[in-house]
């Protein structure tokens, strides 16, 4: 070969690589505008839907509208909510983000589907007195505005980064259009009083359940000299914790739809499936737990199946659960234009329920993972033991809170918990760093402590920030929208 042709050669490797950069980076620009271009279509195709059901009868056209707003929330819901139920088992590598995705598209839809309530409250847990709406014209356009408004704020907080609760999205947008529509008296103060208090409620007792079980993992399992017989002993007993916790989780929160269930009931109920669980795993533990080696690496293993359970239990709830914060205000619609009245609580069409279903996992396949990965990494770094203790954490705080009769946020409640095992990591750090130091390095450690901060402090600011003020600003949102709703379709 001449040296010519080397030339020519190189030349010509040197403009397919540029074509091949130009490629990569057309599939990385493009990819983001793939999901946008299937949430678009599948929203276009709630509202035809809509159409189909409804076309040609009176008020169509704002059921449509309705549909399509419905749908938008579902997505958002997907993309920003189910992140706080998967984020830590991601996180800990007891799954990959595809398993992920699948399980919890999976077990969001069957929750909603199969125990979403069939009933549903239209006002957001009291926010509004729906008497005080001056006709029906008005209240349907309350409820387009709180469904746009929430939907808007939810979307925004996933593109910065901050998981917020989508149920005070839903109660700020609420109260936004109530107030406009009918002032500051048709507000339940008292219920907007419990809300705010959940603010702190929630992740506080997320965080120290949570602390709490990881000090109990470390001291009774971890730093025992034989970490495998301990490990024998007290695994099979968190297991049972778990799945009672879950099981009466599901029993007050999921199965509405099926039966109505108090707390005692409820409580029952979960003593007997964690009794059933612990007699099932001792074994299988005892039997998985043979040849391994007396480190921590294998109790990672230990723990992970029953954290990959824990998660898919928390998705079918939180289907169960967190749909009618996508369909409710729909719903109300529906039953508003169909019947000329506005109710407390209406009934919710299979179809609706489906759109909820099908948009949060949409959402949640197309625009889910980002948030995914910030709860389960950036923001503390996570091992199946630590994600087990928040996944536990969030079943346990719920059953606490409906106890305490305190509505809280899933949201807050699991990032509460991420944040507690963070922060409970950084003290316990700290105070083995105190203990074995000698006296004249603890200087040293002391800059090594403000060096090596366990939690992201911009990610705490961010996220304590979006959280304060979700309901405000879903509500200045939704009070504009009703606004402009109301005066320029007059």
């Amino acid at each position: 070969m001449s040296d010519q042709d080397g030339k020519q050669w190189t030349t010509l490797d040197k403009d397919l690589n540029r074509i091949s950069q130009l490629e990569h980076a057309t599939l990385y620009i493009g990819r983001p505008m793939v999901g946008l271009g299937v949430a678009l279509a599948f929203i276009i195709v709630a509202g035809l839907g809509a159409a189909v059901v409804f076309g040609g009868q009176p008020g169509s056209a704002l059921v449509i509208a309705a549909a399509a707003l419905g749908a938008y929330m579902a997505i958002n819901i997907g993309a920003n909510d189910v992140a706080n139920n998967m984020g830590p088992a991601v996180g800990a590598n007891a799954l990959t983000m595809g398993g992920a995705i699948v399980i919890a598209a999976l077990c969001e839809s069957a929750g909603a589907l199969l125990a979403g309530g069939d009933v549903v409250s239209t006002i957001s847990k009291g926010i509004i007195d729906p008497s005080a709406m001056a006709n029906t014209q008005v209240f349907i356009w309350a409820m387009l505005a709180a469904l746009l408004s929430s939907a808007l704020w939810v979307n925004l907080a996933t593109w910065i980064g901050a998981p917020v609760s989508t149920t005070h999205a839903v109660v700020g947008g609420v109260m936004g259009a109530g107030i406009t529509a009918a002032g500051f008296a048709s507000v339940n103060w008292a219920s907007m009083g419990l809300i705010a208090a959940s603010w702190v409620v929630s992740p506080l007792l997320g965080g120290v359940i949570a602390a709490g079980f990881l000090w109990f993992i470390k001291a009774q399992i971890m730093y025992q000299d034989d970490k495998i017989a301990a490990a024998r002993r007290w695994v099979p007993v968190l297991i049972g914790i778990m799945m009672g916790a879950f099981a009466t989780y599901l029993a007050i929160k999921g199965l509405k739809k099926l039966i109505s269930i108090d707390l005692t009931t409820a409580l029952l109920i979960g003593a007997a499936i964690g009794g059933l669980s612990y007699v099932i795993s001792a074994p299988l533990v005892r039997r998985q737990s043979e040849g391994l080696e007396n480190r921590n690496k294998s109790l990672k293993a230990m723990f992970a199946l029953p954290l990959v359970i824990s998660a898919a239990l928390l998705s079918f709830a939180h289907g169960a659960n967190d749909v009618a914060n996508a369909v409710g205000p729909l719903a109300a619609i529906v039953h508003a234009n169909a019947f000329g009245e506005f109710a407390g609580k209406v009934n919710i069409p299979h179809w609706v329920m489906v759109i909820g279903a099908l948009g949060i996992s949409f959402g949640l396949v197309l625009f889910g993972p980002k948030l995914i990965k910030m709860v389960g990494s950036q923001i503390t770094k996570l091992n199946p033991m630590r994600a087990f203790c928040v996944a536990l954490s969030a079943a346990i705080t719920v059953i606490v809170a409906s106890w305490l009769g305190l509505p809280v946020s899933s949201t807050h409640i699991a990032v509460g918990a991420v944040f507690g095992v963070g922060f409970f990591r950084e003290w316990y750090h700290d105070k083995r760093l105190r203990e074995t130091v000698v006296k004249e390095a603890v200087r040293v450690a002391d800059e090594e402590r403000r060096r090596r901060k366990l939690v992201r402090r911009s990610h705490f600011m961010t996220i304590v920030a979006a959280w304060i003020i979700t309901v405000p600003a879903s509500a200045i949102l939704s009070a504009a929208v009703f606004f402009v709703l109301s005066h320029f379709t007059n």
